[in-house]
């Protein structure tokens, strides 16, 4: 068996493993040290590897970004944000049709705006919005629905844990990611109101009305959301505006939401300790997949299996624009059994090269920043796709089983169907990712 040919049988090997319920970083690990071995590196050589390699992924001060970015997220739960935002969104916005649920994803929004994780938007939204959402008569497919794609918002709108890695895969600026993602992540937001608007017609039954909320109080509660507008101008115009480094501005982001959740009264010792637990837990499995994923591109390097494709896709004479849409529905069939970060961390170094090759009729750097928010938005919606959407099934649990999961893959579908014309219009319209770019 030729390199190449042990390079492509790499692909089925690996995702049977993770069908078989490897964790994903260990599959790749395995796949890549065997794969590697095999094509004629010694036991000792292999191991020499894997010690290198770890040392210079994790010596890498780019990465540091990732578990203060999740510990930002975990500071923001225990100072309250997440109620306060639901509650300022739900007084202005309770009253219309469908207005809970728009508040739910309004205040998704403002979450994953100093979050920068799906599942733990989705997870701490959830407990705030899903008892208010079935409190005021809301049907549980559009309850649970709603939350699960607002969950999505955690990773699009910066700062995004996912862009950080993709910005270190491919070389590009984290601050110029970030502000391109702003305009998707909000169109997102609108996308996913709309689709409540229109569902609450369609389906008169399925969401009740709040009673309107007197001017005084709204002003009130839209005061109480102060921190996370302070936070995410600190961190992300702090990081645009050249006053210090992304990594630098992910401690100032968590020391400032640790700060406040101090100050409400949410921060005590044992919280403490268990958001450095969780944040530990949490970097390990994204850091195990990093190394992973590290490992078994090192040995599709060695087997020219990312040269090779690039070179065939250029013998081919395919569009451009062909390319892209073939890359871009494999990220959404992939993504419905992969999370996000495997995902990215797998294919880019593969897609990357072959993309870049191809003319958009635009700069390397701009392509790049194009691409990754789609992908980005592509990989995402995976999340919430049945039938193994991760949002769907984090949503249905906290639900106690007063939600079937059929109701809730019911209830997701026009999510994703906003999500796939907003993809559609973002491949059209280049500008409005790259739009800001030109302004700043």
């Amino acid at each position: 068996m030729s390199n190449l040919e042990l390079g492509l049988w790499s692909f089925p090997v690996l995702l049977l493993l993770i069908f078989l319920r490897m964790p994903i970083g260990l599959a790749m690990l395995v796949v890549g040290f065997c794969g590697s071995w095999m094509v004629g590196g010694s036991t000792l050589m292999i191991l020499a590897k894997l010690k290198s390699e770890t040392y210079t992924t994790f010596s890498s001060y780019s990465l540091s970004i990732v578990p203060l970015f999740l510990l930002m997220g975990q500071f923001a739960t225990l100072g309250g944000m997440s109620q306060s935002l639901f509650k300022a969104a739900e007084v202005w916005m309770g009253h219309r049709k469908g207005g809970v649920a728009m508040a739910a994803v309004g205040a998704c929004a403002g979450f994953g705006a100093i979050c920068g994780s799906s599942l733990a938007t989705a997870a701490t939204m959830g407990q705030v919005a899903l008892p208010e959402l079935r409190r005021y008569g809301y049907s549980g497919a559009l309850a649970s629905g709603t939350l699960a794609a607002g969950g999505t918002l955690g990773i699009l709108i910066p700062p995004s844990v996912i862009l950080v890695i993709y910005a270190i895969l491919t070389e590009q600026n984290i601050a110029k990611l970030f502000v391109a993602a702003f305009i998707p992540g909000i169109l997102a937001a609108i996308g996913y109101m709309l689709t409540i608007s229109i569902y609450v017609r369609l389906r008169p039954g399925s969401a009740g009305i709040r009673e309107r909320v007197p001017y005084k109080e709204r002003f009130i509660a839209l005061g109480e959301v102060w921190p996370v507008l302070v936070i995410f101008i600190l961190v992300v115009g702090g990081i645009y505006g050249g006053w210090f480094t992304p990594t630098e501005g992910a401690a100032v982001g968590a020391a400032g939401t640790g700060l406040i959740a101090l100050v409400n009264g949410g921060m005590n010792w044992r919280t403490f300790s268990e958001s450095i637990l969780a944040t530990a837990s949490a970097t390990a499995m994204i850091f195990l997949i990093v190394l992973g994923a590290g490992i078994y591109n090192g040995f599709l390097a060695l087997t020219q299996v990312p040269q090779e494709a690039a070179a065939w896709v250029t013998d081919q004479g395919f569009a451009p624009m062909m390319v892209l849409i073939i890359i871009l529905v494999f990220y959404l069939l992939m993504g419905c059994v992969m999370d996000s970060l495997s995902m990215i961390l797998l294919t880019i170094p593969i897609f990357y090269p072959i993309v870049i090759q191809l003319d958009f009729g635009m700069s390397v750097e701009d392509f790049s920043i194009w691409f990754g928010i789609l992908a980005l938005i592509v990989v995402e919606v995976g999340l919430i796709t049945p039938p193994v959407g991760m949002n769907l099934f984090i949503i249905n649990s906290m639900a106690k089983r007063e939600i079937p999961i059929r109701e809730t893959f019911t209830g997701v579908l026009p999510f994703v169907a906003s999500d796939l014309l907003r993809v559609v219009v973002l491949v059209a319209f280049p500008i409005l990712t790259l739009g800001l770019l030109r302004v700043f």
